[in-house]
């Protein structure tokens, strides 16, 4: 193994689940004042809750102490306070992943580090640690290029692509982390690193699809990709059809070529105004579609034998570009308290899908905003070209459940979620996805979404990067077991 051993920071006298208060050394706080350009707050502080607030509404941050970091020095001088007063460490971008509050901890929130630079000649981008997806999309489409983003380019493009990061080009790119070719990242010890397959090859392995374990990455480099012929855009078709279309969708969806990305969702719509009249309040199946390939034609004519799968409430296929992939999953882009929850098939059955639509189909009352099958396999099926932590690659399929997370709904939502999973337990695959674990009972299950000998490859790395477990918050594995 090759490996810049840490040295173990000072024991902490706390962890994230402590009741007792943090007491702060005010000449160490105002000297981190000092030392960082942006705001720096301390518990009681006005304007510390509008600091750390998230996207999920459902998670709400009481931290002893936020950074609003504008470069990666601020970052280091975070992290070297934190550990020196013994505090856990988390970060947040845009809060768009459902963490636990990070009670006690130091939160580095990254969203002013808005540094974006495409070299179109390497064809490869470097993106600050606060960055969107829908910037790099922007400036990326200007060079005829395309970066691996997902079905949202509101996202935060770091802790997306350290996830793992399965877009709609996956099948014909694979996963994110894949086309990254440098991480710069600061670790326990305060060091800002960039590490790379040639620098640190266990750290650039495991960082890539180990997210926010191994430090606080500032920045990333990656590939982008020629924009090749983009065909792509969504069905709406009526819930009464839900069985017919999911049950062609299963048959369909294994016969598209590499250069295809599909998914097929349940949807329950609220009644609002600016949704389409024949979507509103309705509960609907929809049919997400991109062709990433050479054939503008060929890419419309390979959706055509969904389009009489049932009845089309609304909808369509076009060529669209690089700024338009939005459209077709329509994720919501204002924050929301959302429970969400994801889980790995090896196959679907007309079974699979009989149980999918008696746990979550239209005509079960069930409170949830959406319940998503997205086929994988192609390019995310093969190891990465530089290998990487990612897992997953023996999968089939995804399935993606998300619901409301209001206070009446607090403990109805995750029930109802984990049944619709556990309903399709006998053809899942192992492992799981990291940016769609969602809720997590504690390190073990996060740990059970890689392999056996893939977990104790990354927990060698963290043993020997973050001994003293710094980063232990949000999807943590810990160094020091038990």
């Amino acid at each position: 193994m090759s490996l810049t051993r840490t040295p173990a920071p000072a024991p902490r006298p706390r962890t994230p689940l402590d009741d007792a208060p943090v007491l702060l050394d005010p000449a160490a706080v105002a000297d981190l004042r000092g030392r960082v350009h942006g705001p720096v707050y301390v518990a009681g502080d006005e304007g510390l809750a509008a600091e750390v607030a998230a996207w999920n509404l459902a998670v709400t941050h009481t931290p002893a102490v936020a950074v609003g970091a504008t470069c990666a020095a601020d970052v280091a001088a975070a992290v070297s306070f934190a550990t020196a007063q013994g505090l856990p460490v988390a970060v947040q971008a845009t809060g768009h992943g459902p963490v636990r509050n990070a009670d006690g901890a130091l939160v580095v929130t990254t969203r002013r580090m808005q540094g974006v630079g495409v070299d179109p000649v390497r064809r490869t981008a470097r993106v600050e640690a606060g960055v969107k997806w829908q910037k790099v999309v922007a400036a990326a489409a200007e060079h005829g290029l395309i970066g691996l983003c997902g079905s949202s380019s509101d996202v935060g493009v770091v802790g997306y692509t350290l996830g793992g990061g399965m877009g709609s080009l996956g099948r014909r790119h694979g996963f994110a982390a894949d086309a990254v070719v440098s991480v710069e990242m600061v670790t326990a010890d305060g060091v800002l690193r960039t590490v790379r397959a040639d620098t640190e090859p266990e750290l650039f392995w495991a960082v890539r699809g180990g997210k926010g374990n191994f430090g606080v990455v500032t920045a990333l480099e990656f590939e982008l990709f020629p924009v090749p012929a983009l065909v792509a855009g969504g069905l709406f078709f009526a819930g009464r059809d839900a069985a017919a279309v999911l049950h062609a969708y299963r048959t369909w969806a294994p016969t598209l070529p590499e250069e295809v990305g599909t998914s097929i969702a349940v949807l329950r719509l609220p009644p609002l105004e600016e949704l389409p009249p024949p979507l509103r309040g309705q509960t609907v199946v929809h049919l997400r579609y991109v062709y990433a390939g050479e054939d503008p034609a060929l890419g419309a004519a390979l959706v055509a034998p969904m389009e009489s799968a049932g009845e089309v409430l609304l909808g369509g296929v076009g060529p669209v570009p690089p700024t338009a992939l939005d459209a077709v999953h329509m994720d919501p882009t204002d924050p929301m308290p959302a429970w969400e929850k994801g889980m790995l098939l090896a196959d679907l059955p007309a079974e699979a899908v009989d149980a999918f639509l008696a746990a979550a189909g239209p005509d079960v009352q069930v409170p949830l905003v959406m319940a998503e099958i997205r086929q994988m396999g192609g390019a995310l099926a093969r190891p990465a070209r530089v290998p990487d932590a990612v897992p997953g690659r023996d999968a089939a399929w995804s399935v993606f459940v998300i619901g409301p997370m209001v206070p009446e709904l607090a403990e109805v939502v995750p029930a109802v979620g984990r049944g619709v999973l556990a309903a399709l337990a006998p053809w899942a695959a192992p492992g799981g996805m990291v940016n769609f674990l969602g809720d997590v009972s504690g390190p073990d299950e996060v740990l059970a979404a890689w392999s056996p000998e893939a977990a104790e490859r990354l927990l060698a790395v963290k043993r020997a990067v973050d001994p003293g477990d710094v980063f232990s918050t949000g999807y943590a594995l810990r160094a020091r077991r038990g």
